[in-house]
């Protein structure tokens, strides 16, 4: 495996790649991996000749300066999950000056609305920084196919219409929700939960499948009353939002159409720390 922080030596080692016209994928990453993170590295390793991971906890993606600060960050293990898997990952793992330049900010983005819904409404400037520092990455790496999990469904979303704004020729591989035994899905953020809380954390994904459930037979507003009844009979949550939403467009549905394809969204806290998930309803 080789590490690279500096831009123009990962472009050196990734040239003969681009000149053979072999095919490059790439997972970017903020770190702290896990089982989720590999999942995307295999499939990555499976569909390509050569495969890049970046590990960078990007700063411009965080609206509270306490959550950047907390975030986890295992650089040493990181390296050692992936050798674990394949002895020839190119990981990238720059710091943010190298890669931003002497002023870390985030460039302005329109997505079309999608940057308006769920977590832009909760996380100001989330989007920007996320469409800022994915941008700079598929720039220096030029990969054909770039890989993210769905539990960032909107963020996926958000990804694939990046691509098609800064005119980018990458193809955006989504790949499925990994999660642990009781059904949390996988994050780096769970590594702040203890035994107990991550026990706990199980009713977010039990509260979806009864959703998806229930979905068919039961109207929109029934379905969120239930979901928020559910999260006040747990006080050790604090429930940030449930929605339904049209896959499309994210924007909150009322009312269910047969044209439509409809996910479901949480967010929650839980021993203070933040946690997503969402799944397909029809």
């Amino acid at each position: 495996m080789k590490l690279y922080k500096n831009k123009v030596e990962l472009q050196h080692i990734l040239k003969p790649f681009f000149d053979q016209k072999k095919s490059l994928g790439f997972v970017p990453t903020m770190g702290a991996l896990h089982e989720g993170h590999l999942s995307l590295v295999n499939e990555a390793l499976e569909e390509n000749d050569c495969v890049v991971v970046s590990i960078f906890v990007n700063p411009t993606q965080f609206d509270k300066k306490s959550d950047l600060k907390k975030y986890p960050r295992s650089l040493e293990n990181d390296i050692d999950l992936l050798n674990s898997i394949h002895g020839d990952i190119i990981v990238f793992a720059p710091d943010a000056t190298h890669l931003y330049g002497e002023h870390i900010l985030s460039k302005p983005y329109s997505f079309s609305g999608l940057e308006f819904e769920m977590e832009g409404r909760h996380r100001a400037g989330h989007f920007d920084g996320v469409g800022t520092v994915l941008n700079l990455l598929f720039r220096i790496i030029r990969p054909n196919k770039a890989y993210f999990g769905q539990k960032d469904f909107q963020q996926l979303q958000i990804v694939k219409k990046l691509v098609e704004i800064e005119q980018l020729p990458i193809t955006i591989v989504g790949c499925p929700i990994m999660r642990e035994q009781n059904g949390v899905a996988m994050s780096s953020r769970n590594r702040r939960l203890n035994a107990s809380q991550l026990n706990q954390a199980a009713m977010i994904y039990r509260t979806l499948k009864d959703v998806q459930n229930r979905f068919d037979q039961t109207s929109i507003s029934k379905l969120k009353t239930r979901v928020k009844t559910l999260f006040e009979e747990h006080p050790e949550f604090e429930l940030e939002y449930f929605e339904i939403a049209n896959v499309n467009t994210l924007k909150s549905a009322e009312r269910k159409r047969k044209t439509n394809t409809y996910r479901a969204f949480i967010a929650a806290w839980i021993g203070g720390v933040r946690l997503i998930d969402n799944i397909a309803l029809n």
